[in-house]
């Protein structure tokens, strides 16, 4: 049963990261639609996207460095 466990833990990650990077590249075209079309606020939330999910992956990173 423990090795189900872990199994899917796995590919809950994997799909995390998948999620992470669309939502990362989601971060910079918003970012870059914003300069493009002058818009502070759009590019202010592709910025924030962007970290939210750089640190989204790190803690995948760390996570990956304990297994």
């Amino acid at each position: 049963m423990a090795a189900v466990a872990v199994g899917y833990h796995r590919g809950m990650s994997a799909e995390d990261k998948i999620r992470n990077k669309i939502d990362e590249t989601a971060g910079k075209a918003k970012e870059a639609a914003g300069r493009a079309a002058d818009d502070p606020g759009l590019e202010a939330e592709g910025r924030r996207e962007q970290t939210a999910s750089n640190l989204k992956q790190a803690g995948e990173k760390v996570k990956d460095a304990f297994k």
